[in-house]
């Protein structure tokens, strides 16, 4: 039997549990089902509690090369350009909570994530697709589409939002629609009107809409994803870019300056639908037997936290952690992984879906969300239980 854990997903989640076993002197084998490491999406928040556990792996110079630190985070009504209230962070997130708040693109984090862990002695394959999983009291038993057979003392899935690991001890639990589209960009800030640029994250609240901005590459590119309620229908690899700016357009048409100018400056809009599972409900959906779920194989999660990658890191550190702690036991190791991880990550997924109906609300509601905010402010916006996590 190969000693080695195996990890299934190439992505922002398989490479940080890699990178956490490999520095604690674990094997590891990491299996992707593509042909070459890539990331897609655009932006990243990430906040001190995850930027802490980058640091401690000894990535914050290589974060500090790719990342962008705003110094706040601005809230605004998107219907009147008014500043609803405002979070400090930069020097501030340093003091309160110990590391800065960063945001970085997506591609960034995980070339660097994956440049650490080919630093170590990590076993990375890819183009290999799982066909078959099957664990028993000893081992976990894994069979490929080329119709290769592994054996491992511990599997971690890390394959995504449609995990293929998930499914084997959960298979009639599949990701539900949110209802929502998210439509991201990324463009270089010295190509938009002075006025468009930006060096802080700014929210910007509608009814039934959202967007957010924020520097990403040093401050040189600017982030921007934008998130409304609906559907868009046919396949969205075909979906062209140029009708996505229009259908943005047209769906934030009642926006102020300067967000509707900024929608109006980006013609090349990807767009996704938003898929989540509900709160976790139990330890089980964290782990079971020799197999560890991560990230979002384990709990896909609404972006209205910016937490989704934040939580993979997390669950990265612990996995090891509880590995550690009880080296001679898997089981015992991934239970305690389990129980510690699985009600924070229901706490962060149940609190990005209040987040989505608090930010799109409507009628006499947003006005009682937007006095609040101009009274309470940063109060409101700051999350000592999720920034503090572990400091």
């Amino acid at each position: 039997m190969d000693k080695a854990m195996v990890v299934v997903g190439g992505g922002i989640g398989g490479l940080a549990s890699a990178l956490a076993a490999a520095r604690a002197g674990l094997p590891v084998r990491l299996l992707e089902q593509a042909h070459a490491f890539g990331e897609v999406g655009a932006g990243i928040q990430l906040g001190p509690n995850v930027v802490r556990v980058l640091q401690g792996w000894g990535l914050g110079d290589a974060l500090a090369r790719v990342a962008a630190f705003p110094a706040q985070l601005e809230v605004r009504n998107a219907l009147s350009a008014e500043t609803l209230g405002v979070l400090p962070l930069g020097e501030r997130a340093v003091a309160r909570y110990g590391a800065p708040y960063a945001t970085v693109a997506r591609a960034d984090l995980h070339a660097l994530l994956l440049q650490a862990v080919q630093a170590h002695p990590v076993a990375l394959q890819l183009a290999t697709t799982l066909a078959r999983v099957q664990q028993d009291a000893d081992a976990v038993h894994l069979q490929t589409a080329a119709g290769d057979s592994l054996t491992t003392p511990l599997l971690v899935g890390a394959d995504g939002l449609w995990s293929r690991v998930r499914q084997t001890l959960m298979p009639h639990a599949q990701p539900r629609s949110t209802g929502h589209l998210a439509f991201r960009a990324m463009v270089r800030q010295d190509s938009l009107p002075a006025p468009l640029r930006s060096q802080v994250v700014t929210a910007w609240l509608g009814p039934k809409f959202h967007a957010v901005q924020y520097p990403v590459r040093g401050g040189e590119w600017l982030n921007v994803v934008a998130i409304v309620q609906g559907h868009v229908e046919g396949d969205p690899q075909s979906w062209d870019h140029s009708a996505n700016a229009t259908e943005l357009r047209a769906r934030l048409a009642n926006a102020q300056a300067p967000l509707l100018d900024l929608i109006y400056a980006l013609d090349d809009w990807r767009l996704w639908p938003l898929y989540d599972r509900p709160p976790m409900a139990s330890a089980a959906e964290q782990a079971q037997g020799r197999i560890a779920l991560l990230g979002d194989a384990a709990h896909p999660m609404r972006p209205y936290l910016a937490q989704g990658a934040g939580m993979a890191i997390e669950d990265a550190q612990q996995l090891v952690a509880s590995l550690l702690a009880q080296p001679a036991h898997v089981p015992a190791a991934l239970a305690h992984y389990a129980q510690t991880r699985w009600q924070r990550n229901a706490r962060v997924q149940a609190r990005a879906i209040r987040n989505g109906q608090i930010f799109h609300l409507r009628g006499p509601a947003r006005q009682g969300r937007d006095a609040s905010l101009r009274l309470l402010g940063a109060r409101l916006l700051d999350v000592p239980w999720l920034y503090g996590y572990g400091a």
